[in-house]
C-alpha cells in the first residue's frame, strides 16, 4: 500500500509593477501635502495677522468716528458751525428735530404751526423776525409742519445762522437788533438747567460764548419742530371730514405734545406763520396771570356789523389753560363735522368763535379778552419809517389781505443796516 505524499507549495508573487508606482504615487502624493500644508500654514499666518490687524484698525477707526460725532464740539467750532447740532437729532423722547438747542432751559413756548399754503419767503420772514424779537431770548420755538420739506427745515436753520452772526457782530448802530435783550448775568445763567430738547451734556450745562464778559453771557431759546404725523400719527379727524387741513389738524396734535411737556413750560402762544408775525415779547402779558388764563385777541370782521371776533391765529395764555382750550376745540371740530352732511364745512375760524363764548364749556379756561391787532391791510403806507414803527410799539402784527409786498418792504427795511445786509443771504 503505497502513500503518495502530497506537498503544498505557496508561492509568493512579488506586486506587479503598477501596484508598486501606484503606492509610491500615494507616498510622494502625501508627502507633497504635507509639504504643502506646511508651506501654506507658513504663509497663511502672516496673513491671517494682517486680516486681523485691518480688522482691528476698521473697528478702532469706527469707534474713533463715533465718539467725534456724538462728542459736543467745543464752543468756538459751535460758533464757526453756527452752533447746530447734528441735524438728524430728535428733539423729544425720539421725535421731532434739533435745528438749535439753547443756551439754557425757558419757561414759555411757542407753538407755530406752518398750513399747508405757506410759502418759503413767508417762513422765511416770519422765522427772521421771531428770533431777532426779545421774545427768543426767553421763549423756545416750536415748528409743526404738516409734512416733510427740507427747503422749510434748512430756511429755518439759515436764519438762526445769521440771528447768531448779529448778535455776536454787533457793533455800535450798524444793526437794528438790540443785544441787550440777548444778554443775562453769569450768575443767572449757571443757575439755570439744560434745555429739554435734544441730547443732554455729561457735564454742568454752561454755554460759553466768544464775546461773554465775566458778568454777562447771552440767552436765547432752543428751536425745533415736528410733523403731524409725528403728534397725530393717526391723523385722528380723518374719519370724519374727507380733507383735514392743518388748521384744523394742529388741534388734533397738540394733546400728546402737550402732554409729553407739561412739567416743563408755564406760558404757551399758538400762533399761525401763515397769516402772524411775532416782533415783541407777547407772553409777558399773561406772565402774572394764573396757570388756566388763556388770551384770547380780537380782529375785525369787515362786514357791515364790524363785529370783531376771536381770533384762532393767534392764542396765548397759561399751559393749563391752553391745553383745556386745545382740548374743547378737538371735541368740537368732531361734535360739528358729525352734524354736518358736507364733512368739509367745517371751519376753524366759525368753531372757534362758537367755543369761546360758550361759557358752560370754557368754565374751567379763564379768558381773557384782549385788543384788536394791527393789521398791515389796513395801513394806507407800508414803508421803511412804517417798519421801523410797527417793530418798535407792536409785539404781534397780522399780514392781513394787503395787495402791499410785505415781504419785500420788510426785506428792505432789514437790509438797509450795514451790518444785517451782510449776514442775510438774501439782501
Amino acid at each position: 500500500m503505497g502513500f503518495t505524499a502530497m506537498g503544498f507549495f505557496f508561492i509568493l508573487f512579488p506586486e506587479d509593477e503598477s501596484t508598486i508606482i501606484t503606492k509610491n504615487k500615494q507616498k510622494t502624493n502625501l508627502s507633497s501635502l504635507k509639504s504643502i500644508k506646511h508651506s501654506n500654514s507658513t504663509h497663511l499666518f502672516p496673513k491671517a495677522q494682517f486680516i486681523i490687524s485691518i480688522c482691528v484698525l476698521l473697528i478702532f477707526i469706527t469707534f474713533l468716528l463715533f465718539t467725534i460725532s456724538t462728542c459736543e464740539p467745543s464752543p468756538r467750532t459751535q460758533l464757526s458751525k453756527s452752533k447746530f447740532p447734528p441735524f438728524q437729532q430728535h428733539a423729544l423722547q425720539g421725535m421731532g428735530t434739533l435745528y438749535r438747542k439753547g443756551t439754557r432751559s425757558m419757561s414759555d413756548l411757542i407753538v407755530a404751526h406752518v398750513i399747508e399754503s405757506v410759502t418759503l419767503q413767508e417762513l422765511k420772514l416770519f422765522t427772521k423776525l421771531i428770533y431777532r424779537s426779545k421774545i427768543s431770548s426767553k421763549s423756545d420755538i416750536l415748528f409743526i409742519f404738516p409734512i416733510k420739506s427740507i427747503p422749510f427745515e434748512n430756511t429755518i436753520v439759515e436764519e438762526n445762522t445769521s440771528f447768531l452772526k448779529l448778535i455776536h457782530g454787533y457793533k455800535d448802530n450798524s444793526s437794528n437788533i438790540d443785544p441787550t435783550h440777548f444778554l443775562i448775568s453769569s450768575n443767572k445763567a449757571n443757575r439755570s438747567e439744560e434745555p429739554i430738547w435734544g441730547r443732554k451734556k455729561q457735564s454742568n450745562f454752561r454755554e460759553e460764548d466768544d464775546n461773554k464778559t465775566e458778568s454777562t453771557r447771552f440767552s436765547y431759546g432752543s428751536v425745533v419742530g415736528f410733523y403731524a404725523d409725528e403728534l397725530d400719527p393717526e391723523n385722528s379727524l380723518s374719519g370724519f371730514m374727507d380733507h383735514v387741513s392743518m388748521n384744523l389738524r394742529r388741534w388734533a396734535c397738540y394733546p400728546m405734545l402737550f402732554g409729553r411737556i407739561r412739567r416743563n413750560f408755564k406760558h404757551i402762544m399758538l400762533v399761525d406763520v401763515k397769516e402772524m408775525l411775532v416782533l415783541g415779547d407777547s407772553p409777558s402779558r399773561v406772565k402774572n396771570l394764573s396757570h388756566d388764563s388763556v388770551l384770547v385777541f380780537r380782529r375785525k370782521n369787515f362786514q357791515k356789523n364790524h363785529k370783531k371776533q376771536a381770533n384762532p391765529e393767534i392764542i396765548i395764555g397759561g399751559l393749563r389753560g391752553i391745553r383745556r382750550l386745545s382740548n374743547a376745540m378737538l371735541i368740537e371740530i368732531v361734535r360739528e363735522s358729525m352734524q354736518h352732511k358736507k364733512k368739509n364745512s367745517v371751519t376753524e375760524s366759525t368753531l372757534f368763535n362758537q367755543l369761546v363764548g360758550n361759557e358752560f364749556i370754557m368754565k374751567n379756561v379763564e379768558l381773557i379778552s384782549g385788543e384788536s391787532i394791527v393789521e398791515l391791510s389796513s395801513l394806507t403806507e407800508l414803508d421803511k419809517k412804517t417798519v421801523s414803527l410797527l417793530i418798535s410799539k407792536f409785539s404781534i402784527i397780522r399780514r392781513g389781505n394787503s395787495n402791499v409786498d410785505i415781504i419785500s418792504v420788510f426785506k428792505k427795511y432789514l437790509c438797509s443796516f450795514p451790518l444785517d445786509s451782510t449776514v442775510y443771504s438774501d439782501c
